[in-house]
């Protein structure tokens, strides 16, 4: 009798994965069947979990830590990823930040931006070439239902332009990448948690008082995963009334035909009155 062949097992690269959202991904993920990256800067935490998940779940975990508002700890993951064959990447890394814009440091903004913006980009570039290649895979951006936050005042919520702008950056660009992507047989997944039961608000001591019940970062695992396995590109693990979604799409269709698609445009006519600049 021949011997029984090996079936290799899946591979997923998670980004924040010593806590909360990013852990319950890794947990999930390993229980699946799926192999594993977990990158994060606390390296314990990750030693903690590879070996728990390794005994748990006979999965393959690789710890890398990374800082990834760190240039060159980016770059090498970057590397990495293009070489690697994986069927998932999780970019779930980020952080609050969540200062009056007036007086935020310049640092924390460009953290902001290099953690949920380019490190976002960058690592779903290199993992893409090779997910269209084979013809399947996914990517999943953890984003943030404050995307959509733009015109509520910061209280209850809290003061975010930087980080509200990062996570509406996020969604503007897995749904324009999925347009790109389609026929790939790749899927690609913007999550928008809510308020979400972690050490993300105990670490930026925010008051939670007068915020919303949270929400589990398995119930928003399990959201995120049937999203992507539904074909969706827009994810509110939370929302009831999914037609929302697809109201809020299309009134920004209306919106952006109205302006755009006419014979002739023009200046709309609230414009030409003018306005004293003084």
């Amino acid at each position: 009798m021949a011997p029984a062949t090996k079936v290799s097992r899946p591979r997923a690269l998670v980004t924040g994965a010593s806590a909360g959202i990013g852990m319950a991904f890794a947990e999930r993920l390993a229980r699946a069947g799926y192999d594993l990256a977990l990158v994060a800067r606390r390296r314990n935490r990750l030693e903690e979990l590879a070996q728990r998940l390794r005994r748990e779940a006979g999965a393959r975990v690789d710890v890398v830590v990374a800082d990834l508002a760190d240039a060159g700890m980016l770059a090498a993951l970057e590397a990495r990823v293009s070489q690697d064959e994986l069927a998932l990447l999780v970019n779930n890394a980020g952080f609050g930040g969540y200062q009056p814009f007036v007086s935020i440091d310049p640092k924390i903004i460009d953290g902001l931006i290099d953690v949920h913006v380019r490190a976002v980009t960058r690592l779903t570039r290199a993992a893409l070439p090779g997910m269209v290649r084979r013809g399947k895979g996914g990517v999943i951006n953890i984003a943030s239902l404050l995307a959509l936050s733009g015109t509520i005042p910061p209280d209850p919520l809290p003061y975010r332009a930087t980080y509200a702008a990062a996570k509406a950056f996020m969604l503007t660009f897995t749904q324009a990448l999925q347009g790109e992507l389609k026929g790939s047989g790749v899927r690609v997944l913007a999550c928008l948690p809510g308020r979400v039961d972690t050490e993300f608000h105990t670490i930026m001591k925010i008051d939670t008082s007068k915020l919303p019940a949270m929400a589990t970062a398995d119930d928003i695992v399990t959201g995120a995963l049937a999203g992507l396995a539904r074909e969706e590109v827009v994810c509110v693990p939370t929302l009831v009334d999914a037609s929302l979604l697809d109201r809020l799409t299309e009134a920004q269709l209306a919106v952006f035909r109205a302006a755009v698609l006419q014979p002739k445009p023009t200046l709309a006519d609230r414009y030409r009155e003018g306005a004293s600049l003084h």
